[in-house]
C-alpha cells in the first residue's frame, strides 16, 4: 500500500490539472472529502475541478467553497481522483469518466471496492473515507487548515454517526482530536449536521414511520419512504437521513431496512445492523455493498416485493 501511495503522490505532483469527483446521492463522508482533497491541491498550486454527480444536500451547504463542486464540462481528463466510491456505478452518469481520464486514483473505504483505478488506496478498516484523506494528506505535507480539517471532520463525524459505530477506532479518534486542534468550529458543525432539521423532514418522518414493521421475534425492522410520502411532506429524498438510525436504534432490534422508492419507481434499500449480521454480503445478493454493519442497494421491484425479498434474506442468515 506504501508504495501505491507513493507513486500516487507523484503522480499528483507531476500534473497541474486535477478533476476529483465522488458517488451520486452525496452524503458528508463524500461532499467533506471532495472538498478537502480540491482545498489541500489547491493549496499546491493545482487546478482544480470538482465534478458534480447530483444535488449537495442541504445539510451540507455550510461547508466554505462548496461552490467548487461544478456541473460536468466534459473537457479531457488528465488525472481523475474518485473519493469514497466502492465502483464506478456510483458515479451513475458520469460512470465513464473513469475510462475515459488519463490517469486515475481510487481512495476509499468500502469492503466492496472493486479496484478499478490505476492507483488503488482502499483501506476497509478506516472509518470513513475523509480518515484515508487526512493521513494521505499528512504523507503529501499538505498542512491542513481550518477549511480542509471542517471539511475532513464533517466526513469523518457523517458516516461514523457521530463517532458511535463499531467502524470507530483509537486513529478515529486520534484524527478527530488533531482536527479540532486546527482551530475548527466543532458546535458550528454540529448545529448544521445534527440540529436543523427541516419541518419537511420533520414530517416526512412522522409520515413513513406508519410504515415500520418488525419480523423475526422484533430483530428486523424496515420503513419505507414512497414518492407519495414526499410530495405529501414536500420533503426530497436528502430529507430521509437519520431515519434508518432511529429504527436500528430499537432495543431488540438487530437490523434496520429503510426502502426508498425513487422517482423512477427503483428501490434504493440502506442496511445497518448493530453486532452479528453482515448487511454487506445481503446486499451484495441484490449487487449492492459497503460495509459489515452499514450498506446498500438497489431493487428493480415495487416496494412491497423488495421488502420481501430483503427480509428473506435476512431470515435466512439467521
Amino acid at each position: 500500500m506504501n508504495n501505491i501511495i507513493r507513486k500516487a503522490i507523484d503522480l499528483i505532483k507531476s500534473i497541474d490539472e486535477i478533476s476529483i469527483i465522488s458517488h451520486t446521492s452525496p452524503d458528508g463522508d463524500n461532499v467533506g472529502s471532495i472538498l478537502a482533497m480540491g482545498l489541500a491541491l489547491k493549496q499546491m498550486g493545482k487546478r482544480i475541478k470538482i465534478i458534480k454527480t447530483d444535488i449537495i444536500p442541504s445539510d451540507y451547504l455550510f461547508l466554505q467553497h462548496v461552490d467548487m463542486i461544478q456541473e460536468y464540462d466534459e473537457k479531457d481528463i488528465e488525472l481523475l481522483i474518485v473519493l469514497d466510491c466502492s465502483d464506478i456505478d456510483r458515479l451513475g452518469k458520469l460512470k465513464d469518466i473513469v475510462s475515459k481520464s488519463k490517469n486515475t486514483i481510487n481512495i476509499d473505504h468500502h469492503i466492496s471496492n472493486t479496484a478499478f483505478a490505476d492507483y488503488n488506496i482502499v483501506d476497509s478498516k478506516a472509518a470513513a473515507t475523509g480518515e484515508i484523506i487526512y493521513l494521505f494528506l499528512n504523507q503529501m505535507g499538505i498542512e491542513i487548515d481550518e477549511e480542509i480539517a471542517t471539511c475532513i471532520y464533517t466526513a469523518i463525524s457523517t458516516d461514523t454517526g457521530s463517532f458511535l459505530y463499531e467502524s470507530v477506532t483509537d486513529t478515529t479518534h486520534e484524527i478527530a482530536a488533531e482536527l479540532l486542534r486546527k482551530g475548527i468550529d466543532k458546535n458550528k458543525i454540529i448545529l448544521n449536521l445534527y440540529q436543523s432539521r427541516s419541518m419537511e423532514r420533520t414530517n416526512l418522518f412522522i409520515d413513513c414511520l406508519s410504515s415500520f414493521k418488525t419480523y423475526h421475534n422484533n430483530k428486523i425492522a424496515t420503513v419505507m419512504v414512497t414518492q407519495d410520502m414526499l410530495k405529501k411532506a414536500n420533503a426530497q429524498m436528502e430529507d430521509t437521513e437519520g431515519i434508518i438510525s432511529f429504527v436500528k436504534d430499537t432495543k431488540g432490534v438487530e437490523v434496520a431496512c429503510l426502502l426508498k422508492e425513487n422517482s423512477e419507481g427503483i428501490i434504493k434499500a440502506s442496511l445497518r445492523s448493530k453486532e452479528y449480521i453482515d448487511v454487506a454480503k445481503i446486499c451484495s445478493e441484490f449487487s449492492g455493498g459497503g460495509h459489515i454493519r452499514a450498506a446498500g442497494c438497489s431493487i428493480n421491484e415495487n416496494i412491497e416485493t423488495a421488502e420481501k425479498l430483503i427480509v428473506q434474506k435476512l431470515i435466512d442468515m439467521w
